[in-house]
């Protein structure tokens, strides 16, 4: 498994981003050498689905300014705000109301990966 080291720093910074707007049970999933698509995978929850945007909205507006301006590949769920998917190549993150995590258990599904829980 190669080191990814601005992999890992941006999950991290993602990760301390949707801190910044009251995301739960943030984790970062180190999916090197488990996934072909990401190194990391950053899951988050919010309180309503306007939380959940309101966290991905944050995220793509302070990753896209300052001095590396970085823009997701893709990002799904937007308008609704259930689940929002922001892909940023070797990060990948997943933000969640509370009811849709659970039923998705992307944590479970991963329970192999090794985690670092923010708080």
């Amino acid at each position: 498994m190669a080191e990814n080291p601005k992999a890992r720093e941006l999950a991290r910074r993602i990760g301390d981003l949707l801190l910044d707007k009251k995301a739960s049970d943030v984790v970062i999933l180190d999916m090197r050498g488990m996934t072909s698509y990401a190194d990391y995978i950053v899951i988050a929850s919010g309180e309503s689905d306007r939380q959940v945007s309101a966290m991905a909205e944050n995220v793509q507006v302070q990753l896209k300014t300052g001095s590396q301006p970085l823009r997701p590949i893709s990002t799904e769920g937007m308008e609704t705000g259930q689940w929002v998917l922001l892909d940023y190549d070797d990060v990948v993150a997943h933000l969640f109301n509370g009811e849709v995590r659970a039923f998705y258990d992307l944590d479970g599904l991963w329970a192999d990966a090794p985690r670092e829980k923010l708080a």
